[in-house]
């Protein structure tokens, strides 16, 4: 058994399609169908299920996915860790991150770690909360900050709870109130996050017009730093996204808080059950929501 075959069984597995997983590897199928066979003939039992759906693991494919995923999480921390014996023996620990994070916030918790786990040395990976939970899954990332709360054989804690607004264009008449409510979107063009950042705000946004029975001409798209050129483009009225995001990225635009109904951006910290001890100490440290 080699690790490139673990790392082409945990792909398959995270994919359930060996043709995506061919194609993320950047193989043929055929080549790739060879690779799983020789490992499955190395384990003597079969990994997978192939249907006309894609691939599912047998019960042998679950026992040997969790191993896999620690085997290759230490194989992949293995030089960093040796070039960290240099430097009081540190343990790399990957942390990924979603864009919008306030900055002072994550520096507060950067420093908290350098105080209580020392040992720990921090890595952070920006990437949206589905690349993030693909990679933990996948044994590229230790711990993730993502922004739907985590399912399956992942624990989690709540970070952060930052109340959404709309940041109205300069010279609309949104721009002269205080507060937002719902019924004062109806009929504008909204921009909003899409699913592939911010996963349940536009289906609670659209449950949330239809209940007050009004219609925003929403506009779901992925910004992150060109929120203005994103706006500019869409002819959006008014932009949703929260407080200290809208001072940044659309200065001269007056942000209002959304309070009929409120909605809330939350945080959720991710990690795998089975992790290294300085992983679990790590999560320990970062501060959770009161």
């Amino acid at each position: 058994m080699e690790l490139r075959h673990l790392r082409y069984f945990v792909a398959v597995a995270a994919e359930g399609s060996l043709t995506q997983a061919a194609e993320r590897l950047h193989l043929t199928q055929p080549s790739l169908s060879r690779q799983i066979r020789q490992l499955e003939g190395d384990i003597g039992a079969a990994l997978f299920e192939r249907n006309a759906g894609g691939t599912s693991l047998t019960p042998a494919g679950v026992a040997l996915h969790q191993h896999a995923l620690l085997l290759l999480r230490l194989a992949d921390a293995a030089p960093d860790m040796a070039r960290s014996a240099t430097s009081h023996a540190r343990e790399v620990v990957h942390i990924g991150i979603p864009p919008g994070l306030p900055e002072g916030w994550l520096l507060d918790v950067l420093a908290a770690l350098e105080t209580e786990v020392p040992h720990a040395s921090i890595t952070l990976i920006e990437a949206s909360s589905s690349e993030q939970l693909r990679m933990i899954r996948e044994g590229h990332l230790d711990l993730g900050m993502v922004r739907e709360q985590p399912a399956g054989k992942l624990r989690a804690k709540l970070l952060l709870e930052v109340p959404f607004g709309v940041a109205a264009r300069p010279g609309h008449p949104l721009a002269g109130a205080t507060s937002c409510r719902m019924q004062d979107l109806d009929n504008l063009r909204i921009l909003a996050h899409g699913r592939q950042q911010v996963p349940v705000v536009d289906d609670r946004l659209v449950m949330a017009a239809h209940a007050a029975g009004v219609v925003p001409l929403w506009q779901f798209t992925q910004f992150s730093e060109h929120a203005l050129a994103c706006a500019q483009a869409a002819k959006a009225d008014a932009v949703l996204l929260v407080e200290h995001t809208a001072h940044r990225l659309l200065p001269g635009w007056t942000w209002l808080p959304l309070t009929e109904p409120e909605l809330p951006l939350l945080t959720w910290l991710a990690w795998p059950t089975e992790t290294r001890a300085v992983v679990r100490a790590v999560a320990d440290a970062v501060p959770a929501h009161d």
